[in-house]
């Protein structure tokens, strides 16, 4: 990686984060409130029970989307004279027992996104969804419009910064749930006329049907039609009647030299399956052959103690299982089944264990400053959509582009040292923690993004890339003028009473709390740009409009 391009990853730079927002930022903070008040009373200060809260955690892995207590009905249970406690689990299980032990990737891909009982693509009910109340857990943009609006604004200040261009403007949103961020976007956006009318399209990817259909009805109206073509999904936006396309992957998605591509990704990199691996030493003389599964790899054999990273499988429990004997912790065993589901050791090397872990210097450092026992978490969908991103942006021999152009804002949960994360799944089921390997289907899964794998896969996919970040959500909010804005708003709604003030204001404290596990804190932002040899920093990431 080249040195310039990396200059925030060194470690979390709080210090190089402005006091203080840019005096753009503060007139733009005040300005997009004016004539704005009906807007303002959308979805601000919801009642404390529809925060996502966090407990004092005891490791990583408690971070994200903690729940809490709440009035939630009962949690399912097996059917009567079954040993699965979701029908989902049922064919896993049924798979694994015809196949082998699986990859954990390819169990958070199934209880993620399976065309039949899959969390985001058909296990919910009709009568709830994954976010909010009725859900598992909520987000940012759920919590405070003033999250959206000053997203919005950061996408502003880049298109400022590379030169208004007055045409070819792509917004994509990658996971954009039920389309709340990208309507803060598009309403701040429309602020500023220049910018709303060089708008070309707006791309959403979106594996969700359901999903689907809520973004369209908040973005277009539940009037407004859809059609499909080979491309996607096609709708018109209420605002400047622009376009939409959702497709199911961002490959769908052309990518032209003369196109500004400005991406938002808010906690999507969470939800990409993970691979796990275990640093072991192989005694002398012992035969590595390759799992059965795993035709293509090489066997081997050592006449010497070895090192080797052996991956971690899936694999039904026991029959009978209790959480008791799987050890289940306790604040995730109340009122669920015992889970389906564990992580075992591979006895030997798989196709993933002999490339995944040499995929990266960071990871291979491990051999020598940890040795055996250390533990590795690679998310190979990341370093995809990361690459993609940066080809968008700053062009790659597969599609040149003269004048990079367009940005990134990658707004998620990881370590922001650098430090890569480890036992980091977790399970989610109506605001309560659950072991991943419970409730298959029926809770959500996310793990801890690598903030510094993402910086190293889109600079090594495009030479005209820098990267920004990782910054504490609440600084780069902080920066952005969420502080004027929020007095603003304030002032908006001083007619209606203290109390929705109040509600303002507290909402938007939970977005910068920076407390041990407050969301300013465990939160960060990350940025992808063109190239611009250290001239400018972004606004959020201690630079301003100009250099």
């Amino acid at each position: 990686m080249r040195p310039a391009t990396l200059r925030a990853l060194r470690g979390p730079r709080r210090a190089a984060v402005q006091s203080t927002a840019p005096i753009f930022v503060e007139r733009a903070a005040v300005a997009i409130s004016r004539g704005n008040a009906a807007a303002a009373s959308t979805h601000l200060g919801p009642s404390p029970a529809h925060h996502r809260t966090f407990s004092a955690p005891s490791s990583s892995a408690q971070l994200r989307k903690e729940p809490q207590d709440g009035q939630v009905a009962d949690e399912p249970s097996p059917a009567e004279g079954s040993r699965w406690s979701t029908p989902l689990a049922s064919q896993l299980g049924a798979a694994i027992e015809a196949t082998g032990p699986v990859p954990l990737a390819s169990y958070m891909r199934m209880c993620l996104t399976a065309d039949i009982g899959g969390y985001y693509t058909g296990a919910l009910g009709t009568d709830r969804d994954q976010f909010g109340l009725k859900g598992d857990f909520v987000t940012s943009p759920e919590i405070s419009q003033v999250f959206g609006e000053l997203c919005g604004i950061w996408f502003v200040t880049e298109w400022m910064a590379q030169g208004s261009p007055t045409r070819g403007v792509e917004l994509i949103e990658v996971g954009p749930g039920r389309g709340t961020l990208m309507d803060d976007m598009l309403r701040t956006i429309q602020r500023f006329r220049v910018l709303a009318d060089a708008i070309d399209a707006i791309y959403m990817v979106e594996a969700s049907p359901e999903l689907r259909l809520a973004q369209k009805n908040l973005l277009c109206g539940e009037d407004a039609p859809m059609t499909e073509s080979k491309v996607g999904y096609h709708s018109v936006c209420k605002y400047n009647a622009l376009p939409i396309v959702w497709t199911q992957t961002i490959k769908s998605i052309p990518i032209s030299p003369e196109k500004m591509p400005l991406i938002m990704a808010h906690e999507f990199f969470d939800a990409l399956p993970i691979h796990a691996f275990e640093l072991v030493s192989v005694p002398p003389t012992q035969t590595t052959a390759p799992c059965p599964t795993d035709t293509s790899s090489p066997s081997t054999k050592t006449s010497h103690p070895t090192l080797q990273w052996r991956e971690m499988l899936v694999s039904p429990t026991p029959p009978g299982s209790t959480h008791a004997s799987l050890h289940t912790p306790a604040s995730q065993s109340r009122d669920t089944p015992p889970p389906d589901f564990q992580l075992t050791l591979a006895k030997a090397p798989t196709r993933h264990s002999l490339y995944l872990p040499e995929s990266s210097p960071r990871y291979r450092a491990l051999k020598t400053t940890t040795g055996p026992g250390a533990l590795l978490e690679v998310c190979p969908d990341s370093a995809l959509y990361a690459a993609d991103f940066a080809a968008r942006i700053g062009g790659s021999p597969q599609h040149p582009k003269p004048r990079p152009s367009g940005a990134a804002l990658v707004v998620d949960y990881g370590p922001g040292d650098g430090t890569i994360p480890t036992n980091s799944l977790r399970g989610i089921h109506r605001h309560r923690r659950v072991s991943p390997f419970a409730l298959p289907g029926l809770a959500d899964l996310s793990a801890d993004v690598d903030f510094a794998a993402l910086a190293e896969s889109a600079t090594r996919a495009s030479e005209g890339v820098e990267v920004h970040g990782p910054v504490q959500q609440g600084d780069f909010l902080q920066v952005m003028g969420i502080r004027e804005r929020v007095g603003a708003l304030q002032r908006s709604l001083a007619a209606g009473g203290a109390g929705k003030a109040e509600e303002v204001r507290k909402a938007c404290q939970r977005l910068v709390d920076c407390g041990p596990s407050g969301m300013g804190k465990v939160y960060k932002a990350m940025s992808i740009l063109p190239e611009n040899s250290g001239r400018r920093r972004p606004v959020g990431f201690g630079g301003d409009v100009e250099g």
